[in-house]
């Protein structure tokens, strides 16, 4: 085994994720295999993983989906659904399927500039892009940080226009005490293998609101009425539909995006030791924040209720000969990294909205550009070695820092 002081001297070899899939969590599946017959389709588990988590989070209804972009769909379908057309308002900083989730359900996405300290939307941008024709505010809290503010959160329920919140990167962060997935109309939640929790694949849509839960269930399974919890909604469909069999009623032309007993075991497994994990998460984020050089990088984000996800790695300014130090330093010293931090950047430089938007729309937008050039995430886990953080802090420091210095 390596030890800790030889870390001085060699790689770091730091991948963006490292066993969040643990033996206890393969043996809880095993263990469930080994029975004779046992059901492997949607049943007994995804329900019992949706109490669960529904009482971890703090919400009243959860539906368990085959990927966090599944919840992202469905969600906005509901809107749709609900209240119709219209424009929503989306952060150029989040992940594809976000914008590709108002696009497939035929809303606008507009447009806003990200905070550059909690990396979400900014507040006073949002609402002043609000408009008759907003149907929703889609909000992205970023690695783990809280984007909410009082003020977006007062303004949204005064106009009485729906809060949606991504929550796909920021299990268990808080704001005012009250878990993040807790504010909005609905929460969409991703357990991709890299993220705070994993199923390997699997995504929550989280509500107070009744008629959503109904709602998403449906969707999630084809639009079958049968999917409802409420046997007054299926005997109001059965009524108003007395020609169809009650088994087969298809309200919405929706999807198959069920998740299996399989991901719903491991998701149980791991929620057990969710806290524990963030906690530990929590204080690398703050080893890291404390031991970069605040010359250099940006360290003075918002932390305060933060989950980490990832450490967030952004130069404080535009100096493409440093960003390519900094870059080359990770690689040599075998530290994996995404530039961009989520989602690839800014999302309004990629091909799939180019088409849909004016010419250089992107720059319209610098404080994100700024974090597309010089912005990267690195993996934080728990059993991530402090000392390897340390370390990489004093190589991120002096290579940054001093022009001759070699990424080795």
């Amino acid at each position: 085994m390596q030890s800790e002081s030889s870390l001085l001297l060699t790689d770091l070899d730091w991948p963006l994720m490292q066993n969040n899939i643990t033996r206890q969590d393969l043996d809880a599946v095993i263990a469930y295999l080994r029975q004779e017959d046992p059901p492997l389709t949607q049943s007994a588990n995804v329900r019992a993983f949706e109490r669960e988590w529904t009482q971890w989070l703090g919400v009243k209804y959860s539906v368990f989906l085959s990927a966090g972009s599944s919840a992202n769909l469905l969600t906005l379908a509901a809107l749709k659904a609900l209240h119709g057309g219209g424009e929503v308002i989306v952060p150029p900083l989040t992940w594809v399927s976000d914008i590709a989730a108002v696009l497939h359900c035929g809303f606008d996405p507009v447009f806003v500039d990200i905070d550059p300290r909690t990396l979400g939307m900014d507040t006073e941008e949002v609402i002043r892009r609000l408009s008759p024709r907003t149907r929703a505010v889609f909000l992205t809290h970023i690695l783990g940080y809280n984007a909410l503010t009082d003020r977006l959160v007062q303004e949204l329920a005064a106009r009485r226009i729906p809060l949606i919140e991504d929550v796909c990167e920021s299990h268990g962060a808080t704001f005012q005490g009250a878990k993040l997935g807790t504010f909005g109309w609905a929460s969409n939640f991703s357990f991709y293998y890299a993220h705070h929790m994993s199923t390997i694949e699997g995504g929550m849509v989280c509500t107070n609101d009744e008629e959503v839960y109904e709602t998403v269930r449906m969707l999630r399974s084809h639009g079958m009425v049968r999917e409802l919890d409420s046997p007054i909604r299926r005997g109001a469909y059965a009524d108003a539909n007395p020609d169809l069999n009650p088994d087969f009623i298809f309200a919405y032309p929706a999807w198959n995006v069920r998740s299996t007993e399989i991901n719903a075991i491991i998701g149980r497994s791991q929620l057990k030791r969710l806290d524990d994990n963030n906690a530990r998460r929590t204080e690398n984020l703050r080893l890291f924040l404390n031991n970069l050089d605040p010359k250099l990088y940006q360290t003075d984000f918002l932390i305060e209720g933060s989950s980490n996800y990832a450490f967030t790695l952004i130069l404080r300014t535009a100096d493409p000969e440093r960003c390519r130090r900094v870059m080359d330093c990770l690689k040599a010293h075998r530290v994996e990294f995404r530039r961009g931090t989520s989602g690839g950047g800014n999302q309004l430089r990629q091909p799939y909205l180019r088409h849909r938007l004016p010419l250089e729309e992107w720059a319209k937008y610098p404080r994100v550009d700024h974090v597309h050039f010089y912005g990267f995430y690195i993996g934080n886990y728990p059993s991530l070695s402090q000392t390897k953080i340390v370390r990489l802090c004093e190589l991120l420091n002096r290579v940054a820092s001093d022009p001759s210095c070699k990424a080795a």
